[in-house]
């Protein structure tokens, strides 16, 4: 066994016993969140893990959420499962399940922890009437041009500013707002953007009864006969939001019982994920063995701006930099600042792939009774055999 597998095995057993097997790991938690997060962005295997924190801290005002579990797959019946691995004392502590508008969580949650309340997060509901307002924004695009936005487009300009709370545009981002309803053709958008701030108004109001009152006269305005049908978007942000009114409003009656930490858990794991790039699962810490028909499970970036300028290798052969010529320019500066006189620039243009190749292998003989390197820029792939590193930082 290699030595860094072996010490990563050492390290998967201690925080196992430390950590993961720790009988006092899930004491105190009474309110949990649950989520899912992209863990593999590949075509395939499961990409997704179900991530279960303990929210309680946060509840309470006393901490940061903790990480509790993540378990491969998103269905209803992966966290079901988990919930049912759980001591029966355990789940009757349970008061509060965080969660999205994913269903299977939610019917999990209701089957395995029938004395807790499902709650829906702000954070997806103003996600929710977000969507809503970008599918009718780029409906009237269609509709009036018959294409996607330009830069020029006054609809594509406004996109970032519509997602904008009304109370905290410019000036200038108002009269640029009503410039833009202005219009009869946007009379929809406005209709739209009117909704989306209304939510988040009832989630900003200081009063819980008050925000609860406004989320609920939104609803039941949404899902009335009064809406117009050609207000599509509308139309589906109502249905589902009556269909998930009672857990969207449950927030109001229990405050910071958001997925917000369970949000932030998840860009910790991208973070981790980028770090130790080619995980093929999440349990894993050392790079697995990539069999020969299939890639790398993550895309890496060489990492020759980083190791290589702080301590160059040494060999007796020549480097390929196979790259665009300001990318070669800013390489060959950064080397040579770095005190590698030594090191040569050898660029072969204007030669055949015979005449390159025979090139090569005079440089070759010239390094190694040196001892010294030589950065070839290489513009015939037929001539790769003759290399014994090869870097590659873009096409």
């Amino acid at each position: 066994m290699c030595p860094g597998r072996a010490a990563n095995t050492a390290v998967l057993a201690e925080g196992a016993r430390l950590l993961i097997n720790d009988p006092a790991r899930c004491e105190g938690v009474r309110v949990i969140g649950v989520d899912e997060h992209v863990w593999r962005h590949t075509p395939y295997g499961d990409k997704y893990v179900t991530v279960i924190l303990d929210v309680t801290p946060v509840r309470d005002r006393r901490g940061p959420s903790r990480l509790l579990d993540m378990v491969p797959g998103r269905s209803k019946q992966v966290f079901k499962t988990w919930l049912a691995s759980r001591p029966d004392t355990w789940r009757e502590r349970i008061e509060i399940v965080a969660m999205d508008g994913f269903t299977g969580f939610k019917s999990a949650a209701a089957e395995e922890l029938p004395g807790a309340r499902a709650v829906m997060d702000p954070f997806h509901v103003v996600h929710l009437a977000g969507n809503a307002l970008d599918e009718c924004r780029r409906r009237i695009q269609q509709e009036l041009h018959h294409r996607r936005g330009r830069a020029t487009d006054p609809l594509y300009k406004a996109r970032r500013m519509l997602h904008t709370r009304s109370c905290l545009l410019t000036p200038r981002q108002q009269h640029q707002i009503l410039d833009l309803f202005a219009s009869d053709y946007h009379v929809a958008l406005e209709v739209t953007w009117s909704v989306y701030q209304n939510i988040i108004d009832a989630y900003r109001a200081p009063d819980t009864d008050v925000g609860k009152a406004l989320m609920q006269a939104e609803i039941n305005t949404l899902t009335s006969t009064r809406v117009p049908r050609g207000l599509t978007e509308l139309i589906t942000l109502g249905r589902t939001l009556k269909r998930r009114a009672g857990d969207i409003l449950a927030y109001f009656d229990h405050p910071h019982t958001s997925n917000g930490p369970t949000e932030a858990i998840n860009g910790r794991l991208e973070h981790l994920r980028g770090s130790a790039l080619g995980l093929a699962k999440p349990h894993q810490l050392h790079h697995p063995s990539t069999p020969r028909n299939r890639r790398i499970q993550t895309p890496t970036t060489p990492p020759i701006m980083k190791s290589q300028l702080r301590r160059p290798r040494r060999f007796a052969g020549a480097s390929l930099l196979y790259a665009p010529c300001c990318m070669r320019a800013v390489f060959f500066i950064r080397w040579f600042v770095w005190g590698l006189c030594e090191l040569r620039d050898e660029t072969l243009k204007g030669l055949n792939p015979v005449e390159e190749r025979s090139e090569i292998e005079s440089m070759k003989q010239v390094l190694c009774r040196t001892g010294k390197q030589a950065v070839v820029v290489l513009h015939s792939r037929s001539n790769l055999d003759c290399f014994e590193t090869v870097v590659n930082i873009g096409e």
